[in-house]
């Protein structure tokens, strides 16, 4: 694997595990009633999509190896660019349902599987 393709991979990894530190105990209402983790979260958001981004230019066929990849990459521009249309509830939803797939075919493409 390229180093610049591990970089991003390690770089989405990461921005998981701080979603997943800033989130662990906390509920929907705890989210929605602090904007500091939403605002935290959200910027680990802005970086996997970012990241993915990147790695869609770099490595195309790695990257349709992951299952959303054009949604994250979409979630990002409504994070940067329509940062007034963001629906918690949505983004708790992405967390609690979507990130574990992330995750896992993050750490799967970093083991070389």
């Amino acid at each position: 694997m390229p180093p610049e393709v591990k970089s991003l991979l390690v770089d989405i990894q990461h921005a998981v595990a701080g979603i997943d530190l800033f989130t662990a105990g906390r509920s929907r209402d705890d989210f929605k009633g602090d904007l500091m983790l939403r605002r935290a979260v959200e910027r680990q958001f802005e970086i996997i999509g970012e990241a993915m981004n990147r790695l869609r230019k770099i490595d195309p066929l790695l990257t349709d190896r992951i299952s959303e990849y054009r949604g994250i990459i979409s979630f990002r521009n409504v994070l940067i660019h329509g940062y007034d249309k963001i629906n918690d509830d949505v983004t708790w939803q992405i967390i609690e349902q979507r990130l574990p797939i992330l995750r896992n075919e993050i750490d799967e493409l970093l083991k070389g599987k």
